[in-house]
């Protein structure tokens, strides 16, 4: 029986330097590009946002990290204007903080 080694045999040949950037360019393969919101898309997290705060009901949040879409269920604890980012406390008392630029949608929990 015939046993291969996928790609693995022939990186014995390669510099190092190539390997390295095989893997980066595999690794940035599974990334996505940023997408853009409308106005209607922004209106639209500015009044959840401000409805929850008034309330102070538990929201998720999807933003955009690095090439991933990632979620996070907490509260608004603060909203730096100056900073433009949405501080927020998880459900472990845990503190994290949102730019407001990464921010694709939120809705309540």
């Amino acid at each position: 029986m015939i046993k291969d080694r996928g790609s693995i045999k022939w990186t014995s040949m390669m510099l190092p330097e190539h390997v390295k950037l095989l893997r980066e360019y595999e690794k940035n393969l599974d990334k996505i590009k940023k997408p853009i919101l409308d106005e209607l898309q922004l209106e639209e997290i500015n009044n959840t946002i401000c409805e929850a705060m008034e309330y102070n009901k538990e929201l998720v949040f999807t933003y955009y990290d690095n090439g991933d879409i990632k979620l996070y269920v907490g509260h608004i604890h603060y909203l730096d204007e100056l900073k433009k980012e949405v501080r927020l406390i998880g459900f472990h008392q845990d503190k994290f903080v949102i730019k407001f630029q990464d921010l694709l949608r939120v809705d309540f929990s």
